[in-house]
């Protein structure tokens, strides 16, 4: 039953967007043992649950580049320093999203997740803008991960919205 909801989620969710990865999404769900007992709302969760834990590593991944790195590209170091700061924040926030998303609050948990999605694109972006060449990015597969990651929840969201619209239209006729 919940390989079934988790494919009938995520391939919703692809067929709404262009740039959401149905691979990534079913995979990532289905490694997580409670997903195959989960409703829409558990795999949102989860979904915000992996983002936590991939920003959270990410993080690791950049101090250690920081300080184990000394022949970093000086430009390199800053791009780190600034992706160290959006990913401490969007820790933060998706800690936000999940208690606004368990308050019920999902359009605030939308908001929240929107803006880590952002918060990755700005990190992976600041090392194309070496004047003169495109610096590669070291972290190019975290924050593709984090972005998908949060979309999945914010997809997720928006269905739940949907939902609970319909049922509030519904229950007033």
């Amino acid at each position: 039953m919940s390989a079934d909801i988790i494919n009938q989620t995520c391939r919703k969710c692809a067929d709404e967007s262009h740039i959401f990865s149905y691979d990534l999404c079913t995979t990532s769900l289905q490694t997580v043992p409670v997903s195959h007992v989960a409703n829409l709302q558990g795999l949102a969760l989860i979904a915000m649950e992996l983002a936590l834990n991939n920003a959270s590593n990410t993080l690791l991944i950049i101090q250690n580049l920081l300080t184990s790195n000394e022949s970093l590209d000086p430009f390199a170091v800053v791009c780190l320093k600034d992706c160290l700061q959006l990913y401490s924040d969007g820790i933060r926030t998706l800690v936000d999203a999940v208690g606004a998303f368990l308050g019920e609050k999902y359009d605030n948990a939308n908001i929240w997740l929107s803006a880590v999605m952002q918060a990755s694109d700005t990190c992976e972006e600041g090392f194309k803008e070496k004047e003169g060449e495109v610096l590669p990015s070291p972290l190019t597969n975290e924050n593709y991960n984090l972005f998908q990651l949060c979309d999945i929840a914010l997809c997720i969201g928006h269905l739940l919205t949907l939902d609970s619209t319909m049922l509030m239209r519904s229950s007033a006729t």
